[in-house]
């Protein structure tokens, strides 16, 4: 598997567990840390997405202004 679908599957399971998560919290009456979980997963999500965003500034970089 590329790492890119590996990344796909795995933004895609925090967002399952997430959503799992939000549910059982807000369903307990727990709401403050429902949303303070959904905060957490976006964040973490983000995190993942600004690694392949630098790597990709790396690569564009590579090609056009190290020739």
């Amino acid at each position: 598997m590329t790492p890119e679908v590996r990344a796909i599957f795995q933004i895609a399971g925090i967002g399952f567990i997430v959503a799992i998560l939000h549910t059982l919290l807000k369903q307990s009456g727990k709401e403050e840390y429902a949303h303070w979980t959904t905060f957490i997963g976006i964040v973490v999500v983000f995190v993942i997405v600004i690694g392949y965003v630098d790597h990709l500034y790396r690569e564009i970089e590579a090609v056009f202004l190290r020739q």
